[in-house]
């Protein structure tokens, strides 16, 4: 955070602080609360996380991934993890803002953050799954160089698939 004090129409600090975090601590997990009851509330058939392909914590901390909060002050107002797949790549799980931090480039600031973590873990391909009624996520991945790819998982709540090829950093 700037710790200038800036506020942004919500009334949130007009910068959060983003964090690597363990996704079993209790932000981590009250982010993805949130985020599960969002998911039940706009899906037409609903959301239950049992039935969906829910990532392993190891697998989102280093040195497989890694999970990131998005704070304002001492709340918790977005989250996004990275799950290790090995060979190089890895998929991007759990991309949520609080709907009154939303609208202030937050998601896209948690999907770069993912992007350098992944470099920096030598992750080279990234990989998301996403249902179409999230429409601001869709037009996020669009705008930002995914591209849609053939489906590559077994979970009943996506419909669209995507992809983007990282670049590597030279020594």
């Amino acid at each position: 955070m700037s710790g200038d004090g800036k506020t942004g129409p919500s009334g949130l600090p007009a910068a959060a602080r983003i964090a690597p975090a363990d996704p079993r601590d209790a932000a981590a997990r009250d982010c993805l609360r949130q985020y599960y009851d969002e998911l039940a509330r706009r899906f037409p058939q609903g959301f239950d996380v049992s039935l969906s392909r829910d990532p392993e914590a190891d697998d989102m901390v280093p040195p497989r991934g890694v999970f990131l909060i998005a704070w304002s002050g001492d709340l918790p107002i977005g989250c996004a993890g990275l799950k290790g797949l090995g060979r190089g790549e890895a998929e991007v799980k759990r991309v949520w803002v609080a709907p009154a931090a939303r609208g202030h480039g937050l998601s896209r600031r948690l999907m770069d953050e993912i992007e350098a973590r992944a470099v920096d873990l030598g992750i080279h391909r990234l990989m998301l799954d996403t249902n179409s009624t999230l429409a601001e996520a869709v037009a996020l991945y669009r705008k930002t160089g995914w591209t849609r790819i053939d489906r590559f998982n077994d979970d009943p709540y996506p419909d669209m698939f995507f992809e983007k090829q990282l670049q590597m950093r030279r020594p």
